[in-house]
């Protein structure tokens, strides 16, 4: 049973959303929509809003009703929410292991360069 302040879990297209925001900041939908036309030219106005308006229902946007066009920010920092869903990955994808998703992701999911830098990462934690 989750528990009862459980953070909700985004969709797919509600973490695209997300990441507008956070890169953003608290925005209007048109603001949110401009971005989003940037990378999906397809995305149509009242698909954002209405998007955005189920993310503050759902209770991962916050909503600024003060001025005529709402502002909308993540309910949560980046971070934070990151670190939740890594959580559930690890517990239902890996058996709970940490290890285990740092091994499947080093298996052809980083480059040489990224491989370098969590290298670096790893060095300077050792005594």
């Amino acid at each position: 049973m989750p528990e009862p302040t459980a953070i909700p879990k985004p969709t797919a297209a509600e973490l695209e959303m997300l990441r507008l925001l956070w890169q953003l900041g608290p925005a209007s939908a048109k603001q949110v929509h401009q971005a989003a036309v940037a990378s999906r030219p397809d995305m149509a106005y009242a698909t954002v809003l209405r998007l955005l308006q189920l993310m503050h229902t759902k209770g991962l946007l916050t909503r600024d009703e003060s001025a005529r066009a709402h502002v909308y920010a993540p309910a949560q920092p980046q971070d934070s929410l990151q670190t939740s869903l890594i959580k559930e990955l690890i517990h239902k994808a890996f058996s709970g292991s940490g290890k285990e998703l740092v091994l499947a992701a080093l298996r052809g999911h980083v480059s040489a360069r990224e491989r370098a830098e969590i290298q670096a990462i790893l060095d300077q934690e050792q005594p």
